[in-house]
């Protein structure tokens, strides 16, 4: 198994890499399709006006979560990672205004969001709770193509059969294309034992295998100076947060406190866990309010990850960029073995699989960047993971903001913990990272789905919209 560091770090636009993030990619894979071969075309067809509906948790809380805007801007011809967030309302104003779309290379296709967009929220999709389907019609109307994809959170995007091919692979041999193709955390130390290598060391050997040693560190470099960005315009915005719950952003008026504080010298014996805290927190604020981020490993989670780094960089008076670097790469080992064993979709698993997974990759970094063993590593993993094990997905209104905001603090100041615990010990304990996992995934399929991304249950339901 090989899930690349750039596929589990990915840059993108708030408010959800599940609900805005993968819409918007589907939306450009089916403008890709259209100008395929792949696809039975009649003979003198063209396509003339398109159709979008949106099923199971994208319908529940899609239009807290940006999904329709999402939709919009892909059949715009944007892409998730390229869009300008400052643009985005002006684009999606003048499709709804002309009630067409022209992405690049392609002839103008009606489309009517009022009409063309639908929130089906009584026929979920069988594959999964974040289903799509996008359909293609000549001038008489006349269905010539239709295709189902799945957001299955990060910003990953499949369609139907895509889906089913995975799910039939994902328990066979992995294939042994990259030197270390570990599936499981068992594997991971397994390998790491018998190379005498560390877990950064296997995730660069895999993805310098497909790509070289200057292109990797030049992507990682990107990915960290986009999530330092984030932490920087987060700590910088004011004001009320859109959505219509109210919520104000209150990093930047933290972070004007603790400044005081640093430069006063007073003795704050919650220092670490305030700056951790509010570096999350402005992350996430910004990611509300539809800023640029990184997948952490998603969205709702993309505060836990850059917090716990820049706690490293603030407190740690060894850190320089290679141990950013290692701090990424073991993160994302340990991300991969999530995602492919259990998941990172709130809409699937609830919450334990966005800040949970979160909190675990950033522990397993920590660990490694403190010098931790692969055994300690595993163990920073499990301890994050495990204490968050059960937690729902119930954001309030379906907005990206409460309790997630401040879950992500929590997530990064559990990591760190974790990580701490974790180096202090011999790396033998009794819960092990695979069997934390796989505990995840039976509480995810257990749990109800008022509870997974829908808003129809916990606090989405007990707080009272002012």
């Amino acid at each position: 198994m090989f899930l690349s560091v750039f596929d589990v770090f990915k840059i993108g636009i708030g408010p959800s890499s599940s609900h805005t993030m993968g819409p918007m990619s589907a939306a450009a894979r089916f403008l890709e399709l259209i100008l395929s071969d792949d696809w039975p075309r009649p003979q003198g067809a063209h396509v003339a006006s398109l159709k979008v509906s949106l099923h199971g948790s994208l319908a529940h809380t899609g239009i807290g979560h940006g999904t329709g805007r999402a939709v919009i801007l892909g059949l715009a011809g944007e892409l998730p990672n390229k869009v300008d967030p400052d643009r985005m309302d002006a684009i999606i104003e003048t499709v709804e205004k002309s009630r067409s779309v022209t992405p690049p290379g392609h002839p103008a296709y009606h489309f009517n969001p009022a009409e063309d967009l639908v929130f089906d929220k009584k026929q979920p999709l069988p594959g999964h709770a974040n289903g799509m389907r996008l359909s293609a019609f000549d001038h008489d109307g006349r269905l010539l193509l239709t295709q189902v994809y799945y957001s299955i959170g990060g910003g990953f995007v499949v369609t139907d059969t895509e889906l089913e091919t995975l799910r039939r692979e994902k328990d066979k041999k992995p294939a042994a294309n990259v030197p270390f193709p570990f599936a499981s955390a068992k594997q991971m130390l397994d390998m790491a034992a018998r190379s005498g290598m560390t877990i950064a060391q296997m995730k660069r050997a895999n993805e310098e295998a497909v790509m070289g040693r200057s292109a990797l560190d030049e992507g990682l470099d990107a990915i960290w100076q986009a999530m330092d960005s984030c932490v920087e315009r987060g700590l910088r915005g004011e004001g009320i947060m859109p959505g219509g719950l109210k919520v104000r952003r209150r990093a930047r008026g933290i972070h004007d406190k603790l400044q005081e504080e640093w430069r006063s010298n007073r003795p704050n014996p919650l220092f670490a866990n305030d700056w951790l805290s509010v570096y999350a927190m402005a992350v996430n604020e910004e990611n509300a309010a539809g800023g640029r981020v990184v997948t952490a490993p998603t969205n709702g989670a993309a505060g836990v990850i850059p917090a716990t780094i820049r706690y490293y960089k603030q407190f740690h008076a060894d850190a320089d960029r290679d141990g950013i670097h290692d701090f990424l790469l073991t993160a994302a080992a340990v991300g991969g073995i999530i995602k492919h064993n259990a998941s990172i979709s709130g809409a699937e698993v609830g919450c334990q699989g966005e800040v949970g997974s979160a909190a675990a990759m950033a522990a397993a970094g920590m660990a490694a960047v403190m010098g931790g063993s692969p055994e300690q590593i595993e163990n920073a993993a499990e301890i994050a993971l495990e204490h968050h094990l059960g937690m729902t997905c119930d954001p309030v209104a379906g907005l990206v903001q409460v309790p997630c905001i401040e879950r992500n603090a929590l997530g990064a100041v559990k990591a760190v913990t974790a990580a701490s615990l974790a180096v202090k010990g011999d790396g033998q304990h009794f819960v092990p990272l695979d069997a934390c996992i796989e505990t995840m995934r039976q509480t995810g399929n257990d749990m109800s789905e008022k509870y997974k991304e829908t808003s129809t249950g916990g606090l989405a339901v007990n707080v009272v919209e002012c």
